[in-house]
């Protein structure tokens, strides 16, 4: 089973970088629709993959543009995540995801992988490193239980912790995967 990790396309909390942070719910931009759309001339995606979608709205957004809304599941364990991580950073309004009662009402049918865990009140953006690791490695675990692969449109910080969860070394900010990005991890 392979992973890919997909960045959302350009947003509209970066506009007016840094003023627009505190923007409640940003989607895209025309710049991040056009993005994605040229993103999807390089994807395949199998009726028996996995679409894993953040609950926010640009991610949403992307992943209508990349795939049939059928496929999409969406997690708060794919939320936004600080990279690196710090206790005393405060989580930008921008990265707010949408709750279960908000989600079901705007996207009414979607699945969510809910895991047993009720993620959906506790943000990833700030969690410690260890309870992270711990919700992370059980999300990647169903993951591996699916019969296809697995798309996964997030934040670049959120992808680079997983990353690092999966075994990779060193990452840093360089390493983002930038507006509408793709990186895969084979074999999972």
């Amino acid at each position: 089973m392979d992973i890919t990790f997909i960045r959302h396309g350009h947003g509209e909390h970066l506009m007016d970088y840094p003023n627009q942070l505190n923007c409640l719910h940003p989607g895209l931009t025309e710049l991040g629709k056009s993005q994605v759309i040229a993103l999807r001339k390089q994807l395949v995606v199998a009726p028996e993959d996995v679409i894993l979608v953040s609950p926010t709205k640009r991610t949403i957004e992307t992943a209508l543009l990349l795939a049939q809304s059928t496929n999409l599941t969406f997690s708060p364990l794919v939320g936004p995540r600080m990279f690196p991580q710090n206790p005393e950073f405060f989580p930008f309004v921008c990265d707010q995801i949408y709750s279960k009662e908000e989600l079901s009402h705007k996207y009414p049918g979607i699945r969510m992988v809910e895991l047993g865990l009720d993620c959906w009140e506790e943000s990833i953006n700030q969690m410690d490193a260890y309870r992270f690791k711990i919700l992370a490695e059980q999300l990647l675990e169903w993951c591996r239980q699916q019969s296809g692969n697995t798309f996964i449109i997030s934040h670049d910080g959120t992808i680079s912790n997983y990353r690092m969860l999966l075994g990779e070394k060193g990452i840093t900010k360089s390493d983002f995967l930038g507006e509408a990005g793709q990186y895969t991890i084979r074999n999972v």
